[in-house]
């Protein structure tokens, strides 16, 4: 099966590659729900996926997918690469919906986390401990369908056996990266004094290479790139991703709510041992950093709480250490970018110029 999609959208606006995408995974989840339907499974099950997925998101990976097609000298934006970026798509939401469950998050998208909207669902019918452990448990399903039909996405996206088998490689590295990645964020989450190196590692994991690296990789090898035009892709991928990332954990602590959809105290309850947090306990006095380490990971974080971390991590240097790092990342993405012109399509390299200045001055 293959989902249909427009062949000749615009081709660099993101607005239209993320509707193509968007109905690309609202046709596959239409003849998913047709097939358990007929199959005489639960009808729900599809339901809530669909609501999840095409509930909001910015389809990042979508984007840097579409745009390593066109840097690559793709042109137009056909079916398979459509369905390629829709399969990013659908893993995506799997990496979602089991990190909001290891997290414990409330709020996804600035609506009620997965695992915390069945939760309610389910408490209509059942006491609230039931209802807790089903909305969990179902949850984890739900990512675990999302994974097996990402795979089933990419595997019926009309590549041909050329391309699929450069495909197939990048996308296991991708998956195998974000998940040591995730290993290593839950890990030292857990550790009295995360190491900067360390929470960096997790950041180039999980973003630069999981975000940007291989979207742009797969992309670019669907529009058949030499290995010059990959590494050039990467040299910008690296630094911009960290960039994005290291901008991301910003806002998940001094960023305003309305904007981001998600609480600016989420990151500092759950005890994220981001780049901004690390520097912050290497760098504050140890009674600051005392005080910074009994505040983080406590579930029960009040606001005054939070705002005596937001005053502790901006006091001692380490927000804007974290800003400086942010426009020294960017610098070098622009840089490597501009030498690989030649490498690149004019129009595919603009995209990604636009893309990298969309990163460094987000706000959400």
């Amino acid at each position: 099966m293959t989902a249909t999609a427009d062949p000749l959208i615009a081709p660099y606006d993101p607005s239209t590659i993320r509707t193509a995408v968007d109905r690309c995974l609202d046709t596959f989840l239409s003849t998913k729900a047709q097939e358990a339907a007929s199959d005489h499974m639960p009808p729900d099950v599809v339901e809530m996926l669909r609501e999840f997925l095409l509930s909001g998101g910015k389809r990042l990976r979508p984007l840097f997918c579409v745009y390593g097609w066109h840097a690559a000298g793709g042109r137009g934006v056909p079916p398979p690469v459509v369905q390629t970026a829709a399969a990013l798509e659908m893993f995506h939401a799997f990496a979602l919906i089991h990190d909001d469950v290891m997290d414990e998050s409330d709020v996804r998208r600035g609506r009620p986390s997965l695992h915390r909207a069945l939760e309610s669902k389910f408490a209509l019918h059942n006491e609230r401990p039931q209802a807790r452990w089903l909305g969990t448990h179902v949850a984890v399903l739900l990512g675990d369908l999302a994974f097996a039909w990402s795979g089933e996405l990419l595997h019926s996206a009309g590549i041909s056996s050329e391309r699929i088998e450069r495909v197939l490689p990048v996308v296991t590295r991708m998956r195998t990266e974000m998940m040591y990645g995730q290993y290593l964020d839950l890990v030292s989450s857990r550790t009295a004094a995360p190491d900067p190196a360390t929470s960096l590692k997790v950041v180039q994991l999980k973003t630069a290479k999981y975000t940007i690296e291989r979207p742009l990789h797969l992309g670019a090898i669907l529009a058949g790139a030499s290995d010059a035009v990959l590494r050039t892709l990467s040299g910008y991928a690296m630094p911009l991703g960290t960039a994005f990332q290291l901008r991301d954990d910003l806002l998940g602590t001094f960023g305003d709510p309305e904007l981001t959809g998600k609480s600016a105290d989420d990151d500092l309850r759950e005890g994220k041992a981001t780049v901004l947090v690390a520097l912050a306990l290497a760098r504050a006095d140890p009674h600051a950093s005392s005080s910074l380490r009994r505040i983080l990971g406590d579930r029960s974080l009040t606001a005054a709480q939070a705002d005596t971390a937001r005053q502790i991590i901006a006091g001692c240097g380490a927000r804007q250490e974290v800003e400086s790092l942010i426009r020294r990342y960017h610098a070098e993405a622009i840089r490597v970018l501009d030498r690989g012109t030649s490498l690149l399509s004019p129009n595919g390299s603009q995209a990604l110029h636009a893309l990298a200045t969309t990163a460094l001055k987000r706000h959400s």
